[in-house]
């Protein structure tokens, strides 16, 4: 979008949403397969098309919602980014791309151990300080972060689902009876897992088990109903394969 706003008009948003993105979708087509990149085409295929009627045939006037919507920055940032990561999110969760920062993020953020949306931020916010020097302005870089921080996050609640789950690793001495417990209370059976004390050198066990955001508090009462001496470790988890 920037570029957009420094070349000549006949260089339009929808032509750099197309050249730019060809040469990562033929990288991600050797990392992700056909399938992915056919999908991630179509996707950018459509939204150059949106882009070009929305930016040059069909402009939209937003005034009459608010006299601000089309010259208020912050506002035209957090929504934008609300949008563009709903977008982006959907496209991810089922099995695509939006643009070539995506297909990126789909195949380096889980080898690097973060989020698709934290992939997403890092990126942009390093592309967009390089803009602001080589542009010697600061008010589009800097409105366009915002615009990104608020898309990496939706991007990750909308790809990974808004309800993630939790693993609990439960360390103690009564495993046995905590996993009777939990499969009566959430018909659902954790995993056990032979454990030694590092200090103390004790037999343990560990409770592998899997809770939703909400029965955090019900699984930490159970435990300690059980083994008040019980270490509960909490970790996400955004994919659940059975």
């Amino acid at each position: 979008m920037l570029l957009d706003q420094v070349t000549p008009e006949y260089l339009k948003l929808s032509i750099f949403l197309l050249v730019l993105n060809v040469p990562i979708f033929a990288f991600g087509l050797k990392r992700q397969g056909a399938s992915f990149t056919l999908y991630s085409i179509y996707t950018v295929g459509i939204y150059s098309l949106m882009s070009y009627l929305i930016m040059d045939i069909l402009p939209i006037d937003v005034s009459f919602i608010s006299p601000l919507a089309g010259s208020d920055l912050l506002l035209c940032a957090i929504f934008g980014g609300l949008i563009s990561g709903i977008g982006s999110g959907m496209t991810i969760r089922f099995g695509g791309a939006i643009d070539g920062i995506d297909v990126l993020s789909v195949v380096f953020a889980k080898k690097l151990g973060i989020s698709i949306g934290t992939f997403v931020l890092i990126f942009n916010t390093v592309l967009y300080i390089i803009c602001g020097f080589v542009i010697s302005s600061w008010i589009l870089p800097l409105y366009s972060i915002v615009t990104y921080y608020i898309g990496s996050r939706t991007v990750d609640f909308v790809a990974e689902g808004f309800d993630r789950s939790k693993c609990a690793m439960i360390v103690t001495t009564k495993a046995d009876e905590i996993v009777d417990v939990l499969f009566d209370r959430f018909e659902s059976s954790g995993t056990i897992v032979d454990a030694v004390g590092g200090y103390s050198k004790e037999e343990k066990k560990i409770v592998y088990f899997i809770v939703n955001h909400f029965q955090i508090n019900k699984l930490k009462q159970i435990v300690r109903e059980i083994d008040e001496k019980a270490f509960i470790s909490l970790q996400d988890v955004s994919d659940i394969v059975k």
